[in-house]
């Protein structure tokens, strides 16, 4: 499943609700989705997306290394990173 902006932002949506891994892919079927904390993120990466609760990256795995992006034309997946305490 190709990841576009307007899905970043359904996923977006739904994380005020769940933050949960599993949740996500269950409401997501197909859609390479993982969770963790916006502090695991290189700062200087800059988010696709961000909400009060978390920041949204998409994963590009076009190349041979799998790396985060801001870019949903080469989107494979998205990195929700949670913004709150731990």
């Amino acid at each position: 499943m190709s990841v576009s902006a307007e899905l970043l932002e359904r996923v977006a949506a739904a994380v005020t609700a769940t933050a949960d891994e599993g949740d996500l892919r269950r409401q997501f079927p197909g859609v390479r989705i993982t969770v963790c904390s916006d502090d695991d993120i290189p700062p200087r990466l800059a988010a696709a997306h961000e909400t009060a609760v978390a920041r949204f990256y998409y994963v590009d795995a076009s190349q041979h290394c799998v790396k985060l992006s801001a870019d949903a034309g080469s989107a494979s997946g998205i990195v929700v990173g949670l913004t709150g305490e731990d």
